[in-house]
């Protein structure tokens, strides 16, 4: 009996080992010299993973096509999404091992307003990589007035209340002035709400269990998926929107509207997708999420290597209609330090888009503890939290110790150094300063929330009737 079966454990072991070999075969996906997946005790070395047609897809493209996946072991299907809702339902009904996600849906599930299935990240796709657009129609309303520099081109940043005359104007016509965003709980919802706000212009309250958020709003905002933002708005649906590259630069390449902000100048650092998957397939296969994090962190240093030296061939990667499907040079636009923000008008902006540099893929706690704090501070969060709720809460989604244990395997490995990771107890120290001058203090959320001139403050909730 002790014969058979050790004869059957080699022949167990010799087809899974071809098997491994077939799967690994094709584009970016060669088979491994060795196989790594049994050597890394990886439980499930097959996966697919899926993405909504961003250029901040960059490290899960990266790490596909020049192989990272696979020299960690990892056979993966990159698969894109229709839309943010549909991702999800994906990752928490088993469809996908993983997805590119909103920051804010991984939060929202430990939040409870969100999935109810608990999600976690263990690595942040990239930090600044929004805009904000608007129509031709409205830039020509309020580029008059903009204040212009000795170049005679538009002083940058802009502030929303530049838009205020509009939307009085639109109001008086008995029109509402609307603007898109891609989800309830994304950066672009908040960073636009907070753009807004800075400005005077009230986006509205969320009421318990809503997901329209436009109670007392001066300015309607609307739900409408990445890809479709640019004709969403040539329709006249919407006014302007906050999205993700490359969709403000598609808006300056159909020459239907123009960028007037990107998020740097709006918040400062604020993180913005993650890599994101069920609680449980962590808790199940804890080698395969530690391959996938040590794939992503090296293709995030790729992207980052000497000043972004391989950002054009990222580039050519992303421009295929299998990811991103955008022109090469609309994907260039703001993928290599610089932002287009009309024709003749590119500044450096050299904080966008980034993926390693300035710990960009660590996932900060603080990172988090923004976003729950703009869902409080608009009623998607009813009811007042403390500030070691804000930490505990974080700290259930955001799991900084897988990318800790990966990072410090790459650097045993000779793959990296140790000083290109943080040495840190989860709190980014925050040097850009938001346009309204409001500090971010990542410890003390519950006094930050209560500090802004729009939004909910203690004690407040939403009803029907407004703020009470």
């Amino acid at each position: 009996m002790v014969g058979l079966d050790g004869f059957n454990r080699r022949g167990m072991i010799a087809a899974l080992l071809a098997g491994v070999a077939v799967a690994s075969c094709g584009k970016g996906g060669d088979a491994p010299e060795k196989p790594a997946a049994l050597a890394n005790g990886i439980e499930k070395p097959v996966l697919k993973l899926g993405f909504i047609k961003l250029t901040d897809i960059a490290p899960l493209v990266v790490a596909q096509e020049k192989g990272f996946f696979r020299e960690e072991g990892l056979t993966v299907t990159l698969e894109p999404q229709a839309n943010w809702k549909v991702l999800l339902d994906g990752v928490t009904g088993g469809q996908l091992d993983g997805a590119h996600m909103l920051a804010g849906q991984v939060l929202a599930s430990g939040a409870g307003i969100g999935s109810k299935v608990p999600l976690v990240t263990p690595f942040s796709l990239d930090i600044n990589g929004k805009g904000v657009t608007v129509s031709n129609q409205v830039w020509d309303m309020i580029a008059p007035s903009l204040p212009k520099g000795p170049d005679g081109k538009v002083q940058m940043p802009i502030s929303a209340s530049a838009l205020a005359p509009v939307v009085a104007k639109f109001k008086a016509e008995g029109k509402p002035f609307k603007m898109g965003m891609v989800f309830p709980v994304s950066t672009h919802n908040y960073i636009l709400r907070y753009w807004l706000a800075a400005g005077g212009l009230n986006p509205g309250f969320y009421l318990p269990g809503d997901t329209a958020g436009v109670t007392g709003a001066d300015v309607q905002l609307s739900v409408t998926p990445p890809p479709q933002m640019p004709a969403t708005m040539e329709a006249g649906t919407i006014n302007g929107y906050s999205v993700g590259e490359p969709w403000n630069q598609a808006s300056v390449a159909k020459k239907i509207g123009v960028p007037i902000i990107v998020d740097p100048d709006i918040a400062g650092t604020t993180g913005d997708k993650v890599f994101g998957l069920t609680a449980d397939f962590a808790k199940k296969n804890p080698n395969t999420v530690k391959a996938l994090t040590r794939a992503l962190i090296r293709a995030s240093m790729w992207l980052d290597a000497e000043g972004g030296k391989n950002r054009p061939e990222a580039v050519k990667m992303l421009a295929s209609p299998k990811y991103v499907g955008a022109d090469e040079k609309v994907l260039m636009a703001s993928m290599t330090g610089k932002f287009t923000f009309g024709a003749g008008d590119t500044r450096d902006t050299p904080e966008f888009n980034l993926f390693f540099d300035q710990q960009a893929s660590y996932p900060f706690y603080s990172d988090g503890i923004w976003y729950l704090t703009q869902m409080r501070r608009w009623g998607q969060i009813a009811e007042d939290k403390g500030d070691q709720w804000y930490l505990d809460t974080v700290k259930s989604v955001y799991r900084p110790d897988i990318y800790e244990e990966a990072a410090k395997s790459l650097v045993a490995d000779g793959k990296a150094s140790a000083d290109q990771f943080p040495a840190t107890d989860g709190f980014r120290v925050y040097a850009r300063k938001a346009i309204d001058g409001v500090p971010f203090d990542a410890k003390k959320p519950a006094a930050y929330v209560a500090s802004f001139s729009i939004g909910l403050k203690a004690g407040q909730k939403v009803t029907p009737a407004g703020v009470k």
